[in-house]
């Protein structure tokens, strides 16, 4: 995957400077583009299994909750580096991401500041295709969190997506049809709209779509970040 943007962009952001190092490999120096990811969903959506599939593996607890109690409570952060992911004006480079994981619906703007001082370089939403339904504060609650920027730098993962093989929907068709705040977010978002069946092996299976599609959007906006707003009162 060659992710050359052809010039730098920095934008109005003292953060959005590119994450990008050098880390001295025994065959030589390799370039490092650093990443971070934040989850944002309502209770049982499959924030902690996207967080799984994205990283490639099963440190993210995940399970059924017990009495409405999700099994995240707290953010959590984990990361992983992977070596010669993609190449970037002609060179190869390692992709290290930093998936920060969020108790459901909004976590505290200090929180994910501590987190990602350098800010967030793309939101993953994870709604439940099954319950299309919730989730009606997302939009709300993210543009709190970020401003009105917050689109250009999200994505929506649509988790459960067997069951559309169950209706006999294909994805497009399921977008169409679904409900009208759904679709206008799916519409509204520049990452677009990822599905992801539960009844497959996430981390080996779709990891690497999901990873290439979020680098893309982090590319497309020359890897710039957003600044989580800890100035404004959530009034939530």
């Amino acid at each position: 995957m060659d992710l050359s943007t052809g010039q730098s962009y920095h934008g109005n952001n003292p953060f959005s400077i590119l994450s990008s190092v050098v880390r001295r490999h025994g065959d030589g120096e390799r370039k490092m583009l650093m990443l971070n990811v934040l989850l944002l969903g309502d209770r049982q959506s499959g924030r902690s299994s996207v967080g799984n599939a994205l990283i490639g593996g099963q440190e993210f607890q995940t399970g059924i909750c017990i009495s409405g109690v999700s099994m995240t409570t707290e953010c959590q952060l984990l990361s992983r580096n992977f070596p010669r992911y993609f190449r970037r004006q002609g060179e190869e480079s390692d992709l290290m991401l930093r998936v920060i994981d969020t108790p459901p619906m909004l976590p505290r703007p200090q929180r994910v500041h501590e987190l990602c001082p350098e800010g967030v370089h793309v939101v993953a939403l994870v709604l439940r295709a099954d319950l299309p339904h919730l989730n009606t504060h997302l939009e709300q609650h993210v543009e709190f969190l970020f401003g009105p920027e917050w689109r250009r730098h999200t994505l929506l993962v649509l988790t459960h997506a067997d069951h559309l093989k169950g209706a006999a929907l294909q994805p497009s068709v399921y977008i169409t049809q679904t409900t009208d705040s759904l679709r206008a977010l799916a519409e509204g978002v520049v990452g677009g709209v990822s599905f992801l069946d539960n009844s497959c092996d996430w981390p080996s299976i779709r990891g690497r779509p999901l990873r290439d599609r979020l680098l893309r959007l982090s590319a497309r906006n020359h890897h710039t970040a957003l600044s989580v707003r800890t100035d404004v009162s959530l009034g939530l």
